[in-house]
């Protein structure tokens, strides 16, 4: 098989951010790294060509953020998921700046959250009836992990679009 040549857009590599010595300066600055990631990804993709699955299993980069907006609200806000498969899918109607608006602002929702935990040991302050709070080191690490495994994804679904790569 003969990979059709495309133009390319290569945006400059953002190296991985250099933060403060403490654990929690940088857990949060690795996530915000990789949410400002994903989001660029989706961001400025042509809307058609960002809902169409890239893959067979009918990934594509709405999907991905739409996705990732309720991971941020299910694990910080307390947020009730009961279908993560149909977070997978933006709605008809939404265009790329409705979901990458939507998931900026539960980003800085879930920030205002972080920001009031000074210990990483606690649980997050979050209320799910019937279901306890994980700590807030376990929650970091779990959206670093979530977030940077759709970053790849979208890495490759913006790329196979328009060719656009770099971070």
């Amino acid at each position: 098989m003969t990979a059709t040549p495309r133009s390319r857009t290569r945006t400059r590599d953002t190296p991985p951010p250099r933060t403060g010595d403490g654990e929690a300066e940088v857990l949060r600055g690795f996530l915000d790294y990789l949410r400002a990631s994903v989001a660029a990804k989706v961001e400025g993709a042509p809307g058609p060509a960002a809902r169409a699955a890239g893959v067979p299993s009918g990934t594509n980069l709405l999907g991905l953020l739409h996705h990732l907006t309720f991971v941020e609200r299910a694990t910080f806000l307390g947020d009730r998921v009961t279908d993560w498969p149909w977070t997978f899918h933006a709605a008809p109607e939404d265009g790329v700046a409705d979901v990458v608006a939507r998931y900026r602002e539960a980003v800085a929702e879930a920030n205002a959250v972080l920001d009031g935990c000074a210990d990483l040991g606690a649980p997050l302050p979050r209320a799910q009836p019937g279901k306890p709070s994980p700590s807030v080191r376990w929650a970091l690490t779990h959206l670093i992990e979530e977030t940077g495994r759709h970053a790849g994804h979208a890495d490759i679904l913006r790329e196979l679009i328009d060719g656009s790569t770099g971070r």
